[in-house]
């Protein structure tokens, strides 16, 4: 158990070895972006848009660790807060307007989400398939727990999982494979390249 909760470097830090502010800054801002993107794969079904976002959440924290990932998906927030259309999903308002509308709670869960996969990923979840799967899923509990408290404001209660959560299942049930398969994958191509 112990082996499972030790602290060990982060993918980036394996990766990319050494350290400094600026490859800091950078791989945060690239997260920022490469969820930005993700975003770009978008409908709308309901009051809550489907998206490739959770992709790049789970991916900022796996790769870069629980602070840098959840300070790229704050980076994340901030620059779509500025109204830049392309930013956040498609449709819907921009910009500061999304930020209180009724997705904004899976927004701020995006910071969570990320923070604990990164948090389980620096505790060596990312390495295995059969780890890096739940440490997903728990990134997703986080992110429906502060998604599904903001909409309640805006659905009735009788209305909410059928709003919130149960149209998104089967899309974030095939992004945590995605993520936690490709992962594993990647380093094992990593430590076969040393």
């Amino acid at each position: 158990m112990n082996q499972l909760l030790s602290v060990r470097p982060s993918v980036i830090d394996t990766i990319v070895p050494g350290t400094g502010i600026l490859r800091d800054i950078l791989s945060i801002l690239g997260f920022a972006c490469f969820t930005a993107l993700c975003s770009l794969l978008s409908f709308w079904l309901g009051p809550v848009p489907i998206t490739g976002q959770t992709l790049g959440v789970l991916l900022s924290g796996a790769v870069l660790g629980s602070r840098r990932g959840a300070l790229s998906q704050a980076s994340y927030l901030v620059i779509g807060a500025t109204g830049i259309p392309f930013w956040f999903a498609l449709g819907g308002p921009i910009g500061i307007a999304r930020l209180i509308g009724p997705t904004a709670g899976y927004l701020y869960g995006f910071i969570a989400m990320a923070f604990i996969v990164g948090w389980l990923s620096e505790r060596g979840w990312y390495r295995k398939i059969y780890l890096s799967i739940p440490a997903m899923l728990a990134g997703e509990i986080a992110l429906y727990f502060f998604g599904l408290n903001w909409l309640s404001m805006y659905v009735p209660s009788e209305k909410l999982l059928q709003a919130g959560l149960y149209p998104f299942i089967a899309g974030d049930l095939l992004k945590v494979m995605v993520a936690g398969s490709v992962l594993p994958l990647c380093c094992c191509a990593v430590n076969r390249a040393k």
